[in-house]
């Protein structure tokens, strides 16, 4: 078996560490030019559902690696107002939801994924088009003019997937009129002063007039800006930092991530294709009015960190018939960031069509097989996600509507201030958010 996957995402190289780790076949087509082209070094947040997909696709030592790697876990779900009085705070620590929670830096988890498989991924490959043979084979073809086949082909290639487009044509992206702006700063002493205890150890959202939101995580390493072990951490990690060599292209310093979200009625014309510094007077110019160390936080953030973000999910399709070619990740199912699941849900995709795919190896069945069962299971539990994902970030909620948002506002900032008073139904909450992460689900298996 030989395997073909296009795109060096976190699905597809969580796939082909699988792949290979099992002696299967298997290339990687990525149309980034070189292994530090797009990296992004913003927050991460992998679940239990990625951290079990992780594990069973990863070597042991790498997995350990991964989890060296990763920034402290934050230990509070805070909900603020723009004047950043406190609506909802959760202990994870208390509630027992932080097993198997890791805040990871988008740059590392790359750079992770990529140690060990550089010698199947291949770069400046650009598809443009695939076409199933009579032999049972299929073949890709790249804007350079090469191809390549293989007995199975696997669309890894984010939202805008060349592969879901032509694969299945009828599947669409659905706008939901809300934008983003994300950046990043430095965490020092100075801006260190400007978070609370519970924001500085949390994930803290924040709910301001008109719909417009932020999130604030800090991003503390194990390692320093010269990649050196902090005092007090363990030697183990300090070998495995020092054998990485990930490391010269990662995140080297703490950081504070900033995430700014408002509906495009709010927003210029042309948002996505505005720079750096042109998004960052509109961050700072939405959020005038909101507490006076919010607003020091964002006039700080590092203007070349910022970009835009169109915020879309995939319209539910319906199952196909099975072939050789299918797709994982956002290429198949784009979703809101409102559960934070999107790279976890890739991450479980990976999981079940490689274990499926070496089972079949092993076993003598089809690939057909293989990728059918895979499908079926991601019908169910990616379009969930989906969907709850949408009814938490969507423009279309009451909070953004003119006229009626002051008043919906007012009543989720009611709700969430009774919840916050009531332990029982908090723990309820921490409880249900845990489950839609992937607390306390049994491991998936093989067919």
């Amino acid at each position: 078996m030989h395997v073909l996957v296009i795109g060096a995402g976190t699905g597809g190289l969580c796939l082909a560490q699988k792949l290979k780790r099992a002696g299967i076949s298997v290339a990687v087509y990525e149309r980034d030019r070189t292994r530090t082209d797009g990296l992004f070094g913003f927050r991460v947040g992998i679940s239990p559902d990625g951290s079990r997909a992780l594990r069973a696709c990863l070597p042991p030592e790498l997995h350990d690696t991964f989890r060296a790697t990763a920034a402290i876990t934050p230990r509070y779900l805070n909900m603020l107002t723009e004047q950043r009085r406190e609506l909802l705070s959760i202990d994870n620590a208390g509630m027992g939801t932080v097993e198997d929670e890791h805040s990871v830096s988008r740059m590392t988890l790359r750079q992770l994924l990529l140690t060990g498989v550089e010698d199947v991924v291949h770069f400046d490959k650009k598809f443009t088009r695939c076409e199933r043979n009579d032999d049972g084979t299929v073949t890709a073809w790249f804007a350079d003019g090469t191809s390549a086949t293989g007995d199975v082909l696997v669309g890894a290639d984010g939202t805008g997937s060349p592969v879901r487009r032509q694969y299945l044509p009828h599947a669409t992206l659905r706008e939901t009129g809300l934008f983003g702006i994300t950046g990043k700063l430095p965490l020092t002493e100075q801006t260190a002063k400007l978070l609370t205890p519970k924001i500085h150890r949390g994930v803290s959202m924040v709910f301001g007039p008109r719909g417009d939101s932020a999130i604030i995580h800090v991003m503390e390493f194990n390692w320093n800006e010269r990649g050196e072990v902090k005092h007090g951490i363990g030697g183990n990690d300090a070998q495995l930092l020092a054998r990485w060599p990930g490391l010269q292209f990662d995140n080297t310093r703490d950081y504070i991530m900033l995430g700014f979200g408002s509906h495009r009625r709010y927003l210029p014309e042309n948002f996505m294709d505005l720079d750096g510094p042109a998004l960052h007077r509109i961050l700072r110019e939405r959020t005038a009015s909101w507490h006076r160390d919010l607003r020091t936080l964002f006039e700080l953030v590092d203007t070349t960190t910022c970009f835009p973000l169109n915020i879309r999910t995939t319209e539910p399709v319906a199952p196909w018939e099975t072939t050789n070619v299918t797709l994982i990740g956002d290429a198949i199912h784009t979703m809101t960031p409102g559960l934070g699941v999107g790279a976890n849900t890739a991450l479980r995709d990976a999981r079940i069509l490689g274990e499926n795919l070496v089972a079949a190896r092993d076993s003598g069945r089809s690939a057909l097989d293989a990728i059918r069962d895979y499908e079926e299971r991601m019908h169910g539990y990616a379009w969930d996600a989906v969907k709850k994902s949408l009814e938490r970030f969507d423009g279309e909620s009451a909070v953004y509507k003119p006229g009626i948002g002051r008043l919906a506002q007012a009543g989720m900032r009611t709700g969430l201030r009774l919840v916050n008073h009531l332990p029982p139904v908090k723990r309820r909450m921490a409880a249900a958010q845990g489950a839609e992460r992937g607390h306390n689900r049994a491991g998936e298996s093989t067919p």
